[in-house]
């Protein structure tokens, strides 16, 4: 049964004591039990919470969607802004290497970058967010055309130059980045949060299979994904290396998506020949869901590019996601659990 989008919580007059974290670690470490001291109930009525639709977290009001194309080479790291997006979607580009388009909505960071150039497989993702802002550098001219027709709202360094700037310390083309605030304000009627499939709650009860981490790899570039109990999120590492942010800490996240779909061949290239990937993010096909430590084998099922994207547990049911931001690796090679 698909779980409801509301979240509730009953007030009651418990009084909980949670244990007092201990030192940061990279590598997952056994928490202590917690210890409680109860009250007797309280007469309080059921309070409803709504659960945002892009981290099952609660939210006041839901705000409109700003997509931004972010570098993910060494040359552009660390990147700024990602801990605060809802969503990361890695996709693959030109030589095997990848990029991220980072969704934000519930959270928006004052900067983002380094901002990088759209590709094709963007045009084909943003629709499920209805028409949400896009933030970009450049694209090829032959793709211009398409970006004009595609569901979204063109805040592009060309279109919206005000809103970029360039970051000192850094090196061109990955010293560019951006005002959010400026980037959303030349996309007024942008779309806000909405439903786009992701189901949020308690983890399957079978079918995970303990993991202390989880790879994926594109032709030239490899993701590990490591579980930390005590920060009960999936770490990230890049290419052997902690992959850092910014504004401080490695990137993690509660639940990581690795969404295997076909890729093939587009009909654009980059400037040395070297052929642009295009995603295929509708349609079905398997993933592997990362949460709580553990691996579930999954399917994915998304029929139309103005729908959203389904994820189930192999007997059908709802596969849950874990509050909190998702990211999303869009991979091609076929999903392995030991």
């Amino acid at each position: 049964m698909r779980l409801p989008r509301m979240m509730t919580f009953w007030l009651a007059g418990a009084a909980v004591l949670l244990p007092v974290a201990g030192c940061s670690s990279d590598e997952p470490a056994a928490g202590q039990a917690p210890q409680a001291t109860t009250a007797a109930p309280s007469e309080a009525p059921a309070e409803e919470v709504n659960a945002h639709p892009f981290t099952g977290k609660p939210y006041g009001s839901l705000r409109p969607v700003l997509a931004v194309k972010i570098e993910n080479t060494a040359a552009g790291k660390p990147q700024l802004g990602l801990k605060s997006a809802d969503i990361v979607y890695v996709e693959q580009v030109e030589a095997g290497l990848t990029r991220i388009m980072a969704i934000f909505s519930s959270k928006l960071p004052a900067k983002v970058g380094p901002v990088r150039s759209a590709r094709i497989s963007d045009l084909h993702i943003a629709p499920q967010f209805g028409k949400p802002a896009f933030s970009y550098s450049g694209a090829q001219t032959k793709m211009l055309p398409f970006i004009a027709e595609a569901s979204l709202f063109d805040v592009g360094d060309t279109r919206n130059p005000g809103a970029y700037f360039r970051q000192p310390g850094r090196f061109a083309p990955y010293n560019l980045f951006a005002n959010t605030k400026q980037l959303l304000s030349k996309a007024p009627k942008a779309t806000k949060a909405k439903d786009i499939g992701f189901t949020f709650g308690d983890a399957p009860a079978e079918g995970g299979v303990e993991r202390k981490s989880y790879s994926v790899k594109w032709p030239a570039a490899r993701f590990t994904f490591a579980w930390s109990e005590e920060k009960k999120q999936w770490m990230i590492w890049q290419d052997g290396k902690k992959d850092m942010a910014a504004e401080g800490g490695q990137l993690g996240a509660p639940t990581i998506v690795v969404q295997y779909t076909k890729t093939e061949r587009s009909e654009f290239h980059d400037k040395n020949d070297s052929y642009t990937p295009l995603v295929h993010t509708t349609g079905k096909g398997s993933a592997i869901v990362l949460r709580d430590g553990k691996a579930f084998k999954a399917k994915w099922e998304r029929e139309s590019e103005d729908s959203g994207t389904t994820f189930t547990t192999e007997s059908g049911e709802p596969m849950n996601f874990a509050p909190g931001q998702v990211w999303v690796a869009l991979a091609s090679r076929k999903p392995v659990i030991p």
